[in-house]
């Protein structure tokens, strides 16, 4: 079956940063339908050959299977395909690989076709089971398992058709998770997919060197017939860690997009002719406890921290304004938000009646600080601190992730600022809750919350409420869940960030910044 080409431009009209939020409802999973370019724009002027931008994250790790790293992921989004796609810029969910909508044979047994004529880059025709094993290796990962444990097995019906069996009814959120799996061939070794994976996107790999200062190039894949195909010769993804760097890159013309836009250096980048646009959304930083260390196993030295630090003067200083406290695990924005029962305001007494209540009137630990851009936050946080009689010593450091696993022994560390935005894979309640607090490596080795009844609460909370097939009952069992966990605080965050994007507009026809890490090309056209 044929489909039509999309524009980013006709998708996408109205939704600029002072409109973008208003589409990030849930409810959305529709498919995405075509739409004319619009000929007034600078759609007029000649096509380029190449797409230039500057990231801001670095990562060795390309593997499709459970990748959570913020380059990579962006690039998968572009080489490889899902069933269904999100879009990033307003969380609607597409047909993307699949042939059309999930075909519901009962409330938990669905079918899905694949698109005819599919094939990967190499030439070789997608088939049921290349889906199987693209589903089965992802259902099995440590970090995507949990977000497709409503499913109990994918098995092909035939060469073109997979039956998707669900454990209980999941239909108001099943495209959107499904999306999540990206699919490669059934026969790809170990090896490859960490190496040079293919896959059925617009796009594929040609160069892969995701380190600081390295390069990612991508050639068209030329057996793609999907609805978003490459529009230029070439892409290169220059990785770029150094904020000063980044804004020369789009300063003096060597790149048309940067993402992660430093707040200091915004003037001088728009003063160049670049956009600069801000999308509010759901990324932030965070604190996360030991919980199994003393005194934070109590969850009023942990609260103490929350109300001891002024989160507004954070965002007026160090964000430029650019950031909104936290009143809930979600932001406001979003259509699932609910005000938690619990709010953090900028309380020193508050915070030392705490402490003296938990007998810790006074607390000496390390904040161990991730060498990103929290790193700016650390200094006021740590003055905030010592006013409600916390002292911290700051450890600024490249988190070694693999060395907080589970583990019998107590982790070497007390209190930790790092960033985090799993909005990335998708932005539904159940999605984001299960990232941080669900089972897996967060509270069985990060955290170490998973040993507490109020973790064991929490999720038989959120299993209640992926069986609810009401929405308004669905809504009131999450309020719950964002209540308990704005009260225990394990990690929590302090504010929500908006993500700034330069680009030079003249420049891309069909380019749009989106909420979350990453950028998003597709559909995008280079201009000269």
């Amino acid at each position: 079956m044929e489909q039509p080409k999309l524009t980013r431009r006709g998708f996408l009209a109205g939704t600029a940063a002072t409109g973008a939020v208003a589409a990030l409802a849930l409810s959305g999973c529709g498919s995405k339908e075509a739409s004319s370019s619009d000929s007034s724009a600078a759609g007029s002027s000649t096509p380029a050959e190449s797409i230039f931008a500057a990231c801001a994250y670095s990562s060795t790790n390309c593997n499709p299977i459970g990748n959570s790293s913020a380059l990579m992921l962006a690039a998968t989004w572009h080489v490889f395909e899902g069933l269904y796609d999100l879009d990033l810029h307003n969380y609607t969910t597409y047909t993307a690989l699949a042939d059309g909508e999930p075909v519901e044979v009962s409330d938990t047994v669905y079918e899905v076709g694949l698109r005819e004529g599919a094939k990967f880059s190499d030439g070789t025709d997608v088939t049921s089971a290349d889906v199987v094993a693209s589903f089965e290796a992802n259902m099995a990962d440590d970090t995507y398992g949990a977000f497709l444990s409503f499913i109990d097995s994918v098995t092909a019906k035939d060469d073109k058709t997979v039956t998707i069996t669900l454990k209980y009814p999941f239909a108001s959120l099943l495209k959107g998770r499904l999306s999540v799996v990206k699919i490669f061939p059934a026969s790809a070794t170990e090896d490859q997919l960490k190496t040079m994976p293919i896959g059925t996107g617009p796009w594929m790999y040609d160069t892969i060197n995701g380190d600081d200062g390295g390069t990612i190039t991508f050639k068209p894949n030329p057996n793609y017939n999907g609805t978003l195909p490459a529009t230029c010769e070439q892409m290169d993804w220059n990785i770029l860690l150094d904020a000063t760097s980044r804004t020369t890159a789009i300063t003096d013309g060597s790149v048309q997009v940067i993402e992660n836009v430093p707040d200091t250096n915004a003037d001088q980048i728009a003063g160049s002719g670049a956009a600069v646009e801000y999308v509010p959304g759901f990324a932030l930083p965070f604190l996360m406890f030991n919980t199994k260390k003393a005194p934070f196993d109590d969850v009023r030295v942990r609260q103490a921290f929350y109300y001891a630090i002024d989160v507004e003067k954070l965002i007026a200083n160090q964000m430029d304004g650019h950031a909104v406290a936290a009143t809930s695990f979600l932001p406001e924005a979003y259509s699932n938000y609910h005000r938690a029962s619990t709010v953090y305001t900028h309380d020193v007494d508050k915070a030392k009646a705490l402490l003296a209540e938990a007998n810790q009137p006074s607390i000496t630990c390390e904040l161990m600080v991730n060498n990103n851009w929290v790193s700016a936050l650390a200094a006021q946080i740590k003055e905030d601190l010592a006013a409600a009689g916390i002292e911290v010593t700051i450890n600024e450091t490249k988190i070694d992730w693999a060395a907080l696993a589970p583990s019998e022994e107590i982790l070497p560390y007390d209190v930790m600022l790092t960033p985090g935005d799993p909005s990335c894979f998708g932005n539904d309640p159940d999605l984001l809750m299960t990232w941080w607090y669900g089972d897996n490596v967060w509270t069985q080795g990060r955290s170490c919350w998973n040993s507490t009844p109020e973790w064991a609460e929490l999720q038989t909370l959120l299993q209640s409420a992926r069986e609810e097939a009401d929405a308004a009952k669905q809504q009131d069992i999450w309020n719950q869940c964002f209540d308990l966990i704005a009260e225990n605080v394990p990690l929590y965050p302090l504010f929500h960030r908006e993500t700034g994007t330069a680009y030079t507009a003249e420049k891309l026809e069909d380019f749009a910044p989106i909420s979350t890490t990453g950028l998003v090309f597709l559909g995008t056209t280079p201009l000269q």
